[in-house]
C-alpha cells in the first residue's frame, strides 16, 4: 500500500510511538482460546504499535464515568498472512489492553479498521466488558471507491471531535459505522445522536438476517419434502422483504 488512513488522519508527529507489540502478550493478558491461539500463531505476521494519543501527545481531556475510562487511545497496525480470523483476533487484542484501541489491519493491498467501546465490569472493577464492536470491510486504500474515498478524508484528525477523548473514539466509530452503511446503501453519509443508533441497530439486524437467510438458503437446497420446501420458501422471501426494508432505513 503506498497510502494508508494514516496520511489522511494527519497524526501529529509527538504521537508517533511505533513500537513492536510481541505476540506473548496477548498470550498473558488474553484468555485465549484454542482457536484464538491458532489465529495468534498462524494469521498475524507482526503487531505495531503506532501512535499512543493521550494528554500529553494531544490537546484532548480523558473522559470518565461511573462505566468507562478514556484517559488515552491506542492506534495499532496488525499485519495479517490471513484475514478469515481478523473479527476473532480484534476481539481479544482488545481484551488484552486495557483501553480503547483502534485497530488497522494489513493484508496484502488491503486494510480494514476496528473499534471496540469498553467499559469497567461492575462485578470486578479491575476488569473489563467489550461492547458494540465494529468492523469495516476490506478495500484497497490506493483505489478505493467514493465511499472508502470519504471515510479516509473523514478520518483526519481535525476533523474528529476534541471534547473529550470518548467523544473522539465515538466520531471514529461514527466513521466506521458510517462505511458499512455505505457497503449497503451506496452513500456515505454521517449521522450522530439517535440517528447513529438507530442506524447501527439496522446494522446489526442486517447482518442477523441475512445469515439467518444463507442458512435457511443452504437447507432448502438440501431439503426434499414439499411442504418443507414451501415453508422454507416462504421464509426466505419474508426474511427478504425485512432486508429490503431495513437497507432503505439506512
Amino acid at each position: 500500500m503506498t497510502q494508508t488512513v494514516y496520511d489522511y488522519m494527519a497524526i501529529p508527529e509527538k504521537c508517533l510511538l511505533n513500537k513492536p507489540l510481541f505476540k506473548k502478550l496477548f498470550q498473558e493478558h488474553a484468555d485465549l482460546d484454542i482457536t484464538d491461539k491458532k489465529a495468534l500463531k498462524d494469521d498475524i505476521d507482526k503487531i505495531r504499535w503506532v501512535y499512543t494519543l493521550k494528554p500529553s501527545t494531544l490537546n484532548i481531556e480523558p473522559y470518565r464515568d461511573d462505566v468507562r475510562e478514556y484517559d488515552e487511545i491506542a492506534i495499532i497496525q496488525i499485519d495479517l498472512t490471513s484475514a478469515a480470523r481478523a473479527q476473532r483476533i480484534a476481539a481479544f487484542v482488545n481484551k488484552a489492553i486495557p483501553y480503547p484501541v483502534v485497530i488497522i489491519f494489513s493484508f496484502a493491498d488491503t486494510m480494514a479498521l476496528s473499534v471496540a467501546d469498553k467499559r469497567i465490569n461492575q462485578a470486578d472493577k479491575s476488569k473489563w466488558v467489550i461492547e458494540d464492536a465494529w468492523m469495516t470491510a476490506w478495500f484497497n486504500p490506493d483505489a478505493p471507491n467514493e465511499a472508502q474515498q470519504k471515510f479516509m478524508q473523514d478520518m483526519t484528525i481535525k476533523s474528529l471531535s476534541f471534547v473529550n477523548f470518548y467523544a473522539f473514539y465515538t466520531d471514529i466509530k461514527n466513521r466506521i459505522i458510517a462505511l458499512n452503511t455505505a457497503d449497503r446503501s451506496g452513500s456515505y453519509t454521517l449521522t450522530s445522536g439517535d440517528g447513529m443508533i438507530n442506524r447501527a441497530d439496522s446494522l446489526r439486524q442486517l447482518d442477523r438476517l441475512e445469515q439467518e437467510k444463507a442458512e435457511l438458503q443452504n437447507k432448502l437446497a438440501k431439503e426434499k419434502q414439499m411442504g418443507r420446501q414451501v415453508e422454507m420458501t416462504t421464509r426466505i422471501k419474508k426474511m427478504a422483504d425485512q432486508i429490503n426494508g431495513l437497507k432503505e432505513r439506512l
